[in-house]
C-alpha cells in the first residue's frame, strides 16, 4: 500500500487541468447509460471483492461495471489526463489518500455531502474523510486503511531483559539499548519521513497548518522541532540504516540474517500488511522451489508505538480514498456503486481480506489476532498529511525526504526547519 507521487510536474498539471471539471447530468443516454468504469490502483483489492462489486452492481442497476487496474507508478499521470475528459473519464476512482487534497481542491470530484450520512457518516475513518473534504463538504471518502505499528524480535528483547514500552521515551531508550555494531535497535531510514513523522505528531507538532485562507509549513514550530530532535537522537542511537534511505523494506532486516543467524533489526515500524513478509523461512507448501516466511509467535511480536504520556502515538496511515469523477456523465449510476462499496457486506469483506474497512463499525471483521488489534489501535489515532491543495507537489518535490535526511544526518534542526519551511511554502498552496 505504498503510495508515491510520481512527479511534481504531474501534480501541478493535475491542479491546472482539473480546475475546469464540471459534473455530468447523471446520464449519458443510450443503451450503455448504466455501464460504468471503476479505476482501482494496484492489486490491493482482491479478485473476490472485485467480482462482488460487479455482481451486486449488475443486480442493482442492470448495468455492467468494468474494473480497470492502474499501476501506482503512473496512476497520477493517467488521472490528470482522464478526469477532465467527460468522454473518457473513469466514473469512479480509487485515489491514494495523500493525493486527495490536490484533486478535491481542484474540483475533480463530485460533492458527496448529500450522501455522506447514508454512506457511513461519522462512522467513517475521520482522518481520511478530512483529506477528501473542502470547507466541510465531502468529495473523496475513505476506501480502506493500512495503519503502521511496531514489529519486534521477542527473542532479542527478552535476552536484553527489556519489556514492551508504555511511553515514547521508554521506546527510544529501549531501541538504543538494543543496538549493536551489526543490529539496529530500531531500523528506520534517515529520509523515511512517513514513519519518522510519528515523533513529530506525538509531540503535538504538525507538518503544516491552515492560516486564514492559506497553508503554512510548520517544520520550525517548537513542538515540531521537539519531535524532530527526538527522532534525530533516536536515529543516531538506534538505526544503522543509511541516512539516504527513504521508503524501504525493513521486514527484511528483522528476519534472520543468513550469514550470522542474528537479525539486522530488533524492531521496525511498517504497515500492517508487512506481517506476511516477516517470519522464519520455510518451504512453500504449494511450491517446494520457493521459500515463504512463517510467523513464529515465540520469535516475533507486535505493539503500537506508545505516545509521550502513554497510550497510542499518532502514526501516518496508508490507504486509499474513493470518489466519483465530476466529469462523469453517469453520476446516478456512480452513486449506486458507492452505495455498494459502503454497504455492510462489502465493508466486512474488506476487513476479512486484511484491509481496514472505511466504516470503523466493521473493524472487528479484521479479526482479533495481534495484527488486527495493533492495526485497529494504531488507526484510531492515525493522522494524514495536510489537506492542502499543493500537497501533491510537496511530496513530489522530494523536499521532505531531503529535510528528514539532513535532520537525521545530524544537521541543525532549527536552521533546517526554517530553510525548508520557505521551500515548502512555495508549493503548498498549489
Amino acid at each position: 500500500m505504498k503510495k508515491r507521487i510520481v512527479a511534481v510536474a504531474a501534480a501541478t498539471a493535475a491542479a491546472l487541468l482539473l480546475a475546469g471539471c464540471s459534473s455530468g447530468d447523471g446520464a449519458s443516454g443510450g443503451a450503455d447509460a448504466k455501464d460504468i468504469t471503476l479505476w482501482l490502483n494496484g492489486g490491493d483489492t482482491p479478485d473476490a471483492l472485485r467480482d462482488y462489486l460487479k455482481t451486486e452492481y449488475a443486480d442493482a442497476t442492470g448495468g455492467t461495471l468494468t474494473i480497470e487496474e492502474q499501476s501506482w507508478t503512473d496512476a497520477l499521470a493517467k488521472l490528470t489526463t482522464a478526469l477532465p475528459d467527460a468522454d473518457n473519464t473513469p466514473d469512479v476512482v480509487e485515489i491514494g489518500n495523500t493525493w486527495a487534497p490536490t484533486f478535491t481542491n481542484a474540483g475533480a470530484f463530485t460533492d458527496l455531502s448529500d450522501m455522506y450520512d447514508e454512506l457511513g457518516g461519522d462512522k467513517l475513518l475521520p482522518s481520511f474523510v478530512e483529506v477528501g473534504s473542502v470547507d466541510d463538504q465531502q468529495f473523496a471518502l475513505p476506501y480502506y486503511f493500512g495503519s503502521r505499528y511496531m514489529f519486534y524480535r521477542k527473542d532479542v528483547w527478552e535476552k536484553a531483559g527489556i519489556t514492551v514500552p508504555t511511553t515514547l521515551a521508554e521506546f527510544n531508550a529501549a531501541a538504543a539499548k538494543l543496538t549493536t555494531d551489526g543490529q539496529s535497535g530500531f531500523y528506520i531510514g534517515g529520509e523515511d519521513w512517513r514513519n519518522g513523522v510519528s515523533w513529530v505528531f506525538a509531540n503535538g507538532g504538525e507538518l503544516a497548518v491552515k492560516d486564514g485562507d492559506d497553508w503554512k509549513s510548520t517544520l520550525s514550530d517548537p513542538k515540531t522541532v521537539e519531535g524532530l530532535t527526538q527522532l534525530q537522537t533516536l536515529f543516531a542511537d538506534a538505526s544503522l540504516a543509511p541516512v539516504t534511505e527513504a521508503d524501504s523494506t525493513p521486514w527484511v532486516n528483522i528476519n534472520n540474517n543468513e550469514t550470522t543467524g542474528a537479525p539486522e533489526a530488533a524492531t521496525i515500524i511498517a504497515p500492517g500488511w508487512a506481517h506476511w513478509s516477516i517470519g522464519d523461512p520455510s518451504p512453500d507448501p504449494k511450491d517446494a522451489t520457493k521459500v515463504v516466511n512463517t510467523w513464529n509467535d515465540t520469535t516475533f511480536g507486535t505493539f503500537v508505538l506508545p505516545g509521550i504520556d502513554g497510550g497510542v502515538a499518532p502514526v501516518f496511515a496508508g490507504g486509499s480514498n474513493i470518489a466519483i469523477s465530476a466529469a462523469s456523465k453517469k453520476q446516478d449510476s456512480a452513486k449506486e456503486l458507492l452505495k455498494i462499496v459502503f454497504s455492510d457486506e462489502y465493508q466486512k469483506m474488506l476487513g476479512e481480506n486484511g484491509l481496514g474497512p472505511a466504516n470503523l463499525d466493521f473493524a472487528s471483521s479484521l479479526g482479533d489476532d495481534q495484527f488486527a488489534t495493533a492495526l485497529i489501535d494504531s488507526a484510531a489515532e492515525s493522522k494524514l498529511t495536510p489537506a492542502a491543495p499543493g500537497w501533491a507537489a510537496v511530496e513530489g518535490s522530494g523536499l521532505l525526504e531531503e529535510f528528514f535526511g539532513k535532520v537525521n544526518g545530524g544537521g541543525d534542526v532549527e536552521a533546517l526547519a526554517e530553510e525548508y519551511d520557505k521551500k515548502i511554502d512555495e508549493l503548498i498552496n498549489g
